[in-house]
C-alpha cells in the first residue's frame, strides 16, 4: 500500500479515536512548526542541566579538546538518529506510541512507553529542583526569603500549568525563550573564561587526558542525555511542516542541539576543573560578581529548565498515559508533573550523586538503544517506509497484543549494553536490530505483525 493510500485510509480511524480525549493520538493533520520554530524549540529544549553535570563529571579525566570532540561526536549521532527515527512521525503525522505498535504490538508498546517515561520523569524532578534552587537564590538576594521547598512546589505547578497548553503553548514558549537562552549562554561562557582563564589553561588545555575508553564513554554520556528524545522524536516531528526535507531536518537538529550542548557541557567542565564545584547554582553564581547579572543568570537557569521540561519531559510520558489509560492530554500532563515530586530530586543534586547520575544515564541508555534499533529495522528494513494507518489504529487487527520478537530482541540488546556499560547505547544497536530482523522472519507468532 502506498503512503498516499495509507493516509487516505487513516481518515476512517479519526472518529473512533476521539474517545481518547480532546488531544488525541490520531494522525496530525495541521502542522504548527515551520523550520525556524522547530529549530528554536529544539534549542530551548536542549539547554539541559544534565549536560552541565556530565561536563562537570569529566573534569580530571579529559582535556578541553577531548570534551569538545566528545560533545561533537555525540551530537552528530543524535542528529542523525533523530532524523532517522523521526521520519515515520513526519511522514504520517503519528506519535511515538502509535509508531511503536507495528513492532511491539498494542499491548507491547507499554515496554517502550515505560522505558521512555521513567527517565523523563526523573529528569523533570531533577531539573525542577535546580530551577527552584535558582529561584530561591534570587529570592534570598532580593527579599531575604529562603525556602527552596516552597519554590520547588511553586515552580513545579507553574510548569504543570504551562504543559497543559499543549504544543501550541510550547511552540511560543520555546521560540521566545531561545533568543534569551542564546544570549545568556554566550555571556556565561565568556564570564567563566574571564574569571577562571588561568586555572582552565592549567587544568584543561595543558592536561594530557585520554583518547581511550573514557573518551568514547564521554561521547555516550552526552548522547545519552538526549537518547530519550531519539526514541519518541515522532512526537515532535509530526508537528513539523510536511515540506521540510530529511536533510534539512538533520541540519535543524545539528544547529540546535550542538550549540546548547557545547556551551553547557564546556561551562560545567571548565568551572568544575577550576573550582572543584559541581552544583550548577553555586557554579553560575560564583562566576558572576555583579548582583544584577547574577539575578539575570539565575533566571536564565530557571527559564532553561522550563523550556527543557515542557518539551522533553512532559510530552512523552503524557502521551504514554493517554495511550495506555485513555486519558486526555491535560490530565496526563498534570499526572506527570505530580509524579516528578516522587523522584526525590534533592538527593540527585548532591555532590556525591554526580557519579550516580552518569550511571543512571548509562543504565537507561542500555534500554533505549535496543528499542531504537527495533523501531528503525521495523520501519526501514521490514516495512520499506510504508505504514498502514488503519492497522496502526485497529486494536483487534494484526498488531493486537504483544510482539514477542520485539521484546526478545530488546532483551538481547540490553544484555550486550550492560556487558559493555561504558558505551551501552552503541553496544546495543547491532545485536538488537539483527535479532529483531531474524526473529521476525522465523518466529511463527511474529508473522502477523508483518502485515502492512
Amino acid at each position: 500500500m502506498s503512503s498516499t493510500e495509507s493516509l487516505a485510509g487513516s481518515q476512517s480511524i479519526e472518529p473512533d479515536h476521539k474517545k481518547v480525549g480532546e488531544e488525541t493520538l490520531a494522525p496530525q493533520r495541521h502542522r504548527i512548526m515551520d523550520p525556524w520554530s522547530y529549530l528554536f524549540a529544539w534549542l530551548g529544549g536542549c539547554v539541559s542541566i544534565g549536560t552541565f553535570t556530565v561536563g562537570s563529571g569529566l573534569a580530571g579525566t579529559l582535556n578541553l579538546l577531548q570534551v569538545f570532540l566528545a560533545i561533537a561526536i555525540g551530537c552528530t549521532v543524535i542528529g542523525v538518529a533523530l532524523a532517522i527515527n523521526g521520519a515515520a512521525g513526519h511522514k504520517y503525522g503519528i506519535p511515538f506510541m502509535v509508531q511503536a505498535r507495528s513492532s511491539f504490538g498494542f499491548a507491547g508498546t507499554r515496554l517502550p512507553a515505560l522505558v521512555r517515561s521513567v527517565p523523563a520523569i526523573v529528569w523533570f524532578g531533577f531539573q525542577s529542583w535546580i530551577g527552584a534552587g535558582a529561584l530561591n537564590l534570587v529570592s534570598v538576594t532580593l527579599f531575604g526569603f529562603d525556602n527552596i521547598v516552597f519554590w520547588f512546589i511553586a515552580f513545579q505547578f507553574l510548569q504543570i500549568g504551562l504543559s497543559v497548553l499543549g504544543f501550541s503553548g510550547i511552540k511560543w514558549l520555546e521560540n521566545i525563550g531561545s533568543i534569551f537562552i542564546i544570549g545568556a549562554l554566550i555571556y556565561m561562557f565568556v564570564s567563566v573564561i574571564n574569571k577562571y582563564g588561568d586555572a582552565i589553561s592549567t587544568n584543561l588545555l595543558q592536561a594530557e587526558g585520554t583518547w581511550g575508553a573514557p573518551f568514547w564513554g564521554a561521547t555516550m554520556l552526552f548522547l545519552g542525555v538526549y537518547s530519550t528524545m531519539m526514541l519518541n522524536v515522532s512526537d515532535y516531528s509530526r508537528e513539523l511542516k510536511e515540506s521540510v526535507s530529511p536533510l534539512r531536518q538533520v541540519v535543524i537538529y545539528a544547529n540546535s542541539i550542538l550549540p546548547a550542548t557545547l556551551f553547557m557541557g564546556l561551562i560545567g567542565l571548565m568551572v568544575s576543573s577550576a573550582t572543584g564545584e559541581v552544583d550548577p547554582i553555586k557554579v553560575f553564581s560564583s562566576a558572576v560578581d555583579n548582583k544584577i547579572l547574577l539575578i539575570i543568570t539565575l533566571l536564565f537557569i530557571v527559564f532553561a529548565q522550563v523550556t527543557t521540561n515542557v518539551l522533553n519531559n512532559v510530552i512523552p510520558p503524557a502521551y504514554a498515559l493517554m495511550d495506555i489509560f485513555k486519558l486526555n492530554f491535560k490530565i496526563s500532563a498534570v499526572l506527570v508533573g505530580l509524579l516528578a515530586f516522587a523522584t526525590f530530586p534533592w538527593e540527585l543534586v548532591k555532590d556525591e550523586s554526580a557519579a550516580g547520575l552518569n550511571l543512571f544515564i548509562q543504565t537507561y541508555s542500555a534500554f533505549l538503544g535496543p528499542i531504537f534499533a527495533v523501531l528503525v529495522v521495523d520501519y526501514y528494513v521490514l516495512r520499506k517506509r510504508q505504514l498502514n494507518l488503519d492497522l496502526l489504529y485497529d486494536e483487534d487487527g494484526p498488531y493486537k497484543g504483544v510482539n514477542w520478537a520485539a521484546i526478545l530482541a530488546t532483551a538481547i540488546g540490553i544484555v550486550f549494553a550492560l556487558i559493555f556499560s561504558g558505551i551501552s547505547w552503541y553496544a546495543s544497536l547491532i545485536p538488537a536490530g539483527l535479532s529483531y530482523y531474524l526473529l521476525m522472519k522465523t518466529m511463527p507468532s511474529a508473522r502477523r505483525f508483518l502485515s502492512n
